[in-house]
């Protein structure tokens, strides 16, 4: 009979101390960093929050130290809620949505993830229209200013903050060293991953710098000596352009972002400025460090 389609099965190898112990601390890491994050992300109550009729409740992580949010998107949706006047409440406990984002919304029970997708559904369950003053070649480039702001200038900041340069995370995220460590290790990883998927992470540090800085100039030279990107009046996409380049001059001190903005485009400063000014009275009270809060 022929045998040689019969082969034995060699049993698995006995695996060395050092492999046990080091598989064993791979898994206790990644089994740390989950808890971590678990952690930090529902830090606070876990009290499901009752809000009033028609009020949003605004989910998000915690107040920044130097702005209201560490995070572009929270800064942005909160400011259009503002612009747009619609009561909402805040709930900073750090629950992230279904998705595994922040910020998202509930509104009578309704939730709505993606702070976008919230502007969306707010605008039409409320009939509510900030670009109504535009015409449609201004709404769409109003759109093309905002999809390159958070599509591709978004990716600019996240490398620099959770890649790069690191040193701003203690004051960013206010937890203890060691979670710190899991939290940024965690994230870190996240970022380079899906920075890479999008593509702007397969290109040098320089290349993307060069990214950086002809999307900042492009805002620049587009927004002019006007008050506001579309003009004289505010509009939605002033929220989004707002809560990007906001952070990019509270939280990335000494970065090359903030360094272009100070040094160059001192209308970009001037329009974040009169952003703070015209919707955030209270800019003092929504940040846990007001006494540091510099304009310049």
């Amino acid at each position: 009979m022929c045998k040689c389609g019969r082969q034995r099965i060699q049993p698995p190898k006995k695996m060395e101390r050092e492999e046990v112990l080091s598989w064993a601390l791979k898994i206790g890491g990644a089994l740390a960093v989950v808890a971590t994050m678990y952690t930090f992300m529902r830090r606070g109550k876990r009290v499901k929050r009752i809000a009033p009729k028609d009020t949003v409740v605004l989910y998000q992580i915690g107040r920044g130290p130097y702005a209201p949010s560490i995070s572009p998107f929270p800064l942005k949706l909160e400011t259009y809620l503002r612009m747009a006047k619609i009561p909402y409440e805040n709930d900073q406990s750090g629950k992230f949505s279904s998705k595994g984002k922040t910020p998202w919304i509930e509104y009578n029970g309704q939730i709505v993830e993606d702070s976008q997708f919230c502007i969306e559904y707010l605008n039409d369950k409320l009939g509510i229209d900030l670009n109504a003053h535009l015409n449609a070649e201004q709404k769409a480039v109003a759109r093309a200013l905002q999809k390159m702001t958070e599509e591709n200038l978004y990716w600019t900041l996240a490398l620099q903050r959770w890649v790069w340069d690191q040193s701003l995370l203690p004051v960013l995220l206010p937890v203890s060293p060691f979670e710190r460590y899991l939290i940024t290790r965690a994230v870190n990883r996240g970022v380079i991953r899906a920075a890479h998927g999008h593509g702007i992470g397969r290109h040098t540090k320089a290349e993307i710098m060069q990214i950086m800085e002809q999307d900042v100039r492009a805002l620049s030279d587009f927004l002019g000596k006007k008050p506001f990107m579309m003009g004289e009046h505010p509009s939605e996409v002033d929220c989004a352009i707002f809560g990007m380049v906001g952070q990019m001059l509270w939280h990335m001190e000494g970065s090359p972002h903030q360094k272009l903005l100070k040094e160059e485009l001192s209308n970009l400063v001037d329009f974040c400025v009169r952003m703070k000014e015209w919707y955030w009275p209270d800019w003092d009270k929504c940040i846990t460090k007001p006494d540091k809060t510099k304009d310049d």
